[in-house]
């Protein structure tokens, strides 16, 4: 058998290459360094971001992705529903004897009375106490549910837009302003579909949007809508979310909809692909998160993660 020389499969390095490798650990290590410090401070401070969107296009389960997965970085996470549908306790992961007896705050009457003086329904005359001190409301109504994230059920905010003065807003509006200042915490607020109810209430304080929007004509209606109020609000990071894709030719059409219907431009685009691994443990997302591997919908969301972070505090 004649032999063969060849060359050797892995060549010793050089010293040069040496020291560009080194080079490269040394400055891989400075971004993770900075990374760590980034997000301690955004641990130590906090950041608030609503999310809105048509019904049915997958924002509660989104938010309540978005919630767990943040809780999972070492956040300090507060989920706040405003929907009227009170489906974030489920999406959570909340046991369904627990999230059932949940009271939104828009109809504990007790509450409300002792807060404002008022009771919803009665008169109130000149007692009733339009910026009453709400600063227990986490301490005494928010349910810690899995991951550590605190739940807060705030229900609907009735007749908001016109100005309407009795006992329900003006609780709900002191919240919302003892709500945005608050430090230390991530708050993520699923609405909905439309932020004229908040007013400037969410400009004080929710720096991101998240618009989630099916790639569809009616769902991308709605959600220019909500982009161009959160524009007109003052919230400077607004992110799409286009959920349950199934091609690039949806994500054109639903891109080219939302100029259509004048939606201001997206700070980030997110696609969600249409997964049907949702639906078998909907509502809750727990089964989702300790899928491996991750399904899609979780590694959008953990992009999406990753955007919200990147924004917190700019």
């Amino acid at each position: 058998m004649n032999r063969i020389d060849s060359e050797p499969i892995i060549k010793p390095e050089t010293k040069e290459e040496k020291k560009k490798k080194e080079a490269l650990f040394k400055l891989a290590d400075k971004f993770r360094e900075a990374a760590r410090e980034r997000r301690k401070y955004l641990r130590e401070e906090g950041f608030k971001v609503v999310v809105t969107g048509k019904g049915g296009a997958g924002k509660t389960t989104t938010a309540a992705l978005l919630a767990r997965i943040l809780a999972r970085r070492g956040y300090k996470v507060l989920a706040i529903d405003e929907d009227p549908q009170i489906n974030l306790p489920n999406a959570l992961g909340l046991p369904k004897e627990v999230a059932d007896k949940i009271v939104p705050l828009s109809r504990n009457v007790d509450y409300i009375e002792e807060k404002t003086g008022a009771r919803p329904g009665e008169e109130w005359g000149v007692f009733l106490i339009v910026n009453p001190d709400v600063s227990d409301v986490i301490e005494r109504f928010g349910v810690k549910g899995p991951d550590g994230v605190t739940i807060l059920v705030m229900g609907t905010v009735v007749q908001a837009a016109t100005g309407c003065l009795c006992p329900e807003n003006a609780l709900l509006a002191a919240v919302m302003d003892y709500l945005v200042l608050r430090k230390g915490e991530v708050v993520i607020m699923d609405t909905q579909a439309g932020l004229e109810h908040f007013g400037r209430a969410i400009a004080k304080g929710f720096k991101q949007s998240i618009v989630i929007s099916e790639p569809t004509h009616n769902s991308m209606q709605v959600a220019a809508h909500a982009m161009r109020l959160s524009h007109e609000l003052g919230i400077p990071y607004i992110h799409l979310v286009l959920n349950k894709v199934r091609s690039e030719k949806e994500v054109e059409k639903a891109m080219k909809l939302a100029k259509e219907f004048g939606a201001p431009e997206p700070t980030s685009v997110v696609l969600i692909p249409y997964d049907p691994t949702v639906l078998e443990y909907e509502p809750n997302v727990g089964p989702l998160l300790d899928m491996n591997p991750k399904p899609p919908i979780v590694k959008a969301v953990e992009e999406l993660a990753d955007i919200v972070e990147k924004y917190g505090n700019l």
